[in-house]
């Protein structure tokens, strides 16, 4: 009897499905490990519309400092550097997640990013968090997907090209 109470007071995991576009990147990343190191699953959609804040010469001389970093022993090796704007969101929330840790892995499989809808998602109602929101005209951000062109990501393939 005693088992069922408390199998009856643990919160079932749910699943959020997030749309990026106007929110500051570190924000969201930051709310969205919390909700995967508490058992949630995380769709995120719209990741080239996220927004990174700061001046736009900053932003980049960082991405731009990222890229020269490389193995010399065994360059072959990594490390690895994400370009699409889906790998630099799920590289950003796997920074914040104790990745060797079990519930860190199993926590990262949780997530999906997409830097578009997929057609069985369409009819769903995607949520935004209040506190990630860009406050200041989009003057002041640049948006990841204009980060990734620049370092390197092609763009979404369109049907017939």
């Amino acid at each position: 009897m005693e088992e069922a109470t408390v199998q009856a007071e643990k919160k079932t995991p749910s699943k959020y499905y997030v749309d990026a576009s106007g929110q500051i990147v570190g924000r969201m990343c930051s709310r969205i490990a919390k909700l995967l190191l508490s058992g949630n699953s995380v769709v995120i959609v719209h990741a080239d519309k996220a927004l990174f804040s700061g001046h736009r010469s900053s932003v980049m001389s960082d991405f731009f400092h990222k890229l020269t970093i490389a193995s010399v022993v065994h360059p072959k090796h990594g490390p690895f550097h994400p370009r699409t704007p889906a790998g630099i969101l799920t590289r950003t929330v796997r920074g914040m997640i104790p990745r060797t840790k079990s519930s860190g892995v199993s926590a990262i499989r949780r997530l999906r990013v997409y830097t578009d809808v997929p057609k069985e998602m369409e009819k769903i109602t995607f949520t935004n968090f209040e506190e990630a929101k860009a406050t200041k005209p989009l003057a002041y951000y640049i948006p990841l997907g204009e980060v990734a062109e620049r370092i390197g990501w092609k763009g979404v393939a369109t049907e017939g090209s």
